[in-house]
């Protein structure tokens, strides 16, 4: 029992920490959450209802709403690239990953950066500026999911 217990509460953090929320800008106040993302599920605000489910990711894949359909894929990732739906042809790459930066389309050109990410937050184009921090993340979320968050 007391091997159970010890268990329990070791494991609690990581469940805690499994739900991650996306703020506006650099505030971390409840009333500016942008979304909440639970490692598969993208919701509305500060909701976890299945009702607010904007898009489900599987790893690879973003797909509209709740569906896991594959007429439903909004967003592919390869490590690299984001393709438009479920294409993988490089015409269809619509932003570049290298780690820290996103850049539009199929390029990893300086100018060509849309957005910077740094830890915690995300800034517009290549500025580490405060002034700059499009949303500020808590907690672990997945590259093509924030990209999400970014384009819509």
């Amino acid at each position: 029992m007391k091997r159970l217990l010890l268990l329990i509460f070791a494991l609690l953090p990581l469940c805690a920490s499994a739900q991650c929320y996306v703020y506006a800008g650099r505030s971390t106040y409840s009333s500016d959450i942008i979304c909440t993302y639970d490692g598969k599920y993208l919701y509305a605000g500060r909701s976890t209802y299945s009702s607010d489910i904007v898009c489900t990711f599987d790893g690879r894949s973003l797909y509209e709403g709740r569906s896991t359909y594959s007429s439903d894929v909004m967003l592919t990732y390869d490590g690299e690239h984001v393709y438009r739906g479920r294409s993988t042809y490089s015409s269809d790459i619509l932003y570049t990953y290298d780690g820290k930066y996103i850049y539009d389309g199929n390029s990893t050109y300086s100018s060509d950066i849309l957005y910077t990410v740094t830890g915690k937050h995300v800034y517009r184009g290549r500025s580490t500026y405060s002034s700059d921090i499009v949303c500020t993340i808590d907690g672990s979320i997945p590259i093509l999911v924030l990209i999400a968050i970014l384009q819509y």
